[in-house]
């Protein structure tokens, strides 16, 4: 092979030509003329087998389409699934119509406006992602040719839908707007009439455009929820309304206790969630100020439970019953995230979340179950029964993108709170023992596991003098909470009590 020093070309196996200088294009002709290297098409060529290139193209596809198309914005059903292939086609908005083959992907470039406002460079190339409105109104233009460029009006649809549950009709209303001003300047103004016609079906605000997916059905009906759930919680609130189950009171009479208190129920309620930190070291920044710049947003993880524990407003806030449940959630929810907004502080998740093996409630149905579920509250007694639905309830809709455990948590402790009971922490070698038991609810319906686990934990919580912190965490260290492995270690119960298993 062909000697190459001083060049990229001995970088990367695939060689885009408006990346070289002019010597290393030549260098390459060079190369090719040997038989080192061989065109793919004009401006591509690769010195690697001919059996790799399909794997090169999908690794480096955003390079390749940005040095073969510069300028071009990726469209139509490609943008709508995010910007990637689709039965390996691609399609681009570009300055003409051509049908390009690349190993392993079909090109399809549309005469179609260049980069407009809110596109979205990709890696810091010319090659771009259209903004929201752009994508919807391309997505419901008419496909004629053999290979279908956009997604259609009922995918537009759901994707509706899934905007309106996850981000508030306030964002629907925006994204129509922005559309408004981009449909002239790409054409496409019968395309946002359709979309406006969507959009006010959606609201319930016109009835010009009927809804025809099975969720806008539900969403045109009443405000959809997930069945199976509901169900659960009603047999989960029937079990809590027949067992009398004991509240342990409030251990910390005095300030300082409760804030000795507070400071342990949000450091461990992070550690659970994988927000790892030395307990001293957690101290000095929760309690005496002093700031970590090496993890600053971990670090206002834990602060953001710890305010909430704190302030009476979030402290002893009872979950409403119905639709102002939403808006209660949705404030504590940006209160607690407000130092990550790239996970929508306030804002019901976007796309469906899971763990492990269970599929939370999908976006669409968030809200519907959240409002059926908190209807259920008011029946079951308060205290430690109402604690528990709630934070079921929570924990088993997953609404928002992220923070959902520690959410969960502090709902319930609030139901706590306000019957003046004591709040519950799950130390770190609880955590297992504490999920399998809510594995086991979601997924056999048995409630049993999970009310004797809380029951008992509440009792541990509040077995201990959190008067003197130095004392407590003393005392639970010896009680093995701050260890991790079951197999290991077993939960103790303080001094003077019976060192009994957990």
């Amino acid at each position: 092979m062909t000697a190459l020093k001083n060049t990229t070309l001995q970088d990367n196996p695939l060689h885009v030509y408006s990346e070289l200088s002019a010597s290393e294009v030549r260098a390459l002709q060079r190369w090719i003329s040997s038989g080192d290297a061989h065109r793919i098409v004009p401006g591509l060529a690769s010195s690697a087998p001919t059996a790799e290139w399909p794997s090169l193209v999908a690794r480096e596809r955003n390079r390749v389409l940005a040095g073969l198309f510069p300028g071009a914005v990726i469209g139509f059903r490609s943008a709508f699934a995010g910007g990637i292939p689709v039965d390996d086609v691609i399609h681009l908005s570009y300055t003409y119509h051509r049908t390009v083959q690349l190993p392993g992907l079909t090109v399809v470039l549309v005469k179609a406006a260049g980069r407009a406002p809110g596109d979205m460079p990709i890696s810091g190339r010319e090659l771009y992602f259209p903004s929201s409105p752009r994508l919807l109104l391309e997505n419901l233009t008419t496909s004629r040719s053999r290979i279908h460029k956009a997604a259609g009006r009922e995918a537009v649809e759901e994707r509706l839908l899934t905007i309106c549950d996850s981000r508030g009709e306030s964002h629907l209303l925006e994204l129509r707007d922005q559309a408004r001003g981009l449909a002239a300047e790409l054409a496409l103004e019968r395309e946002f009439k359709l979309l406006d016609g969507l959009i006010g079906s959606v609201l319930g605000t016109r009835s010009t455009h009927k809804l025809t997916t099975k969720a806008g059905k539900a969403k045109s009906a009443a405000l959809p929820y997930d069945h199976k759930r509901l169900a659960l919680f009603e047999k989960c609130a029937a079990r809590l309304r027949a067992t009398s189950l004991p509240d342990a009171p409030a251990p910390s009479k005095t300030h300082a206790a409760r804030l000795n208190f507070a400071f342990l129920e949000s450091y461990f309620s992070n550690f659970i969630e994988g927000t790892e930190f030395g307990v001293e070291e957690a101290r000095a920044f929760v309690l005496d100020g002093q700031p970590i710049a090496s993890r600053p947003k971990d670090s206002h993880d834990v602060l953001g439970v710890f305010r909430q524990i704190v302030e009476p407003g979030w402290s002893n806030q009872t979950l409403a019953s119905g639709e102002p449940a939403l808006e209660q959630l949705r404030a504590r929810h940006a209160d607690l995230m407000k130092e990550r907004p790239e996970v929508g502080p306030g804002q019901f998740k976007d796309r469906a979340n899971r763990a492990g093996n269970t599929e939370f409630v999908l976006p669409r149905e968030v809200r519907g179950t959240l409002v059926e579920g908190s209807r259920l509250l008011p029946g079951v007694p308060p205290g430690l029964a109402r604690a528990l639905l709630v934070m079921f309830i929570v924990a088993e809709v997953h609404p928002f993108n992220d923070g959902n455990g520690r959410l969960a948590r502090l709902v319930m402790n609030a139901e706590l709170s306000v019957a003046g009971a004591c709040r519950i922490i799950v130390p770190t070698l609880f955590r297992d023992e504490y999920l399998d038991c809510l594995r086991v609810l979601t997924r056999e319906g048995d409630c049993e596991p999970f009310l004797a686990a809380m029951t008992k934990i509440q009792q541990w919580s509040a077995a201990f003098d959190y008067d003197d912190l130095d004392g407590v965490i003393a005392a639970m260290r010896s009680c093995n909470a701050l260890e991790k492995s079951r197999t290991q270690f077993k939960l103790l119960w303080p001094a003077p009590a019976p060192a009994t298993v957990v």
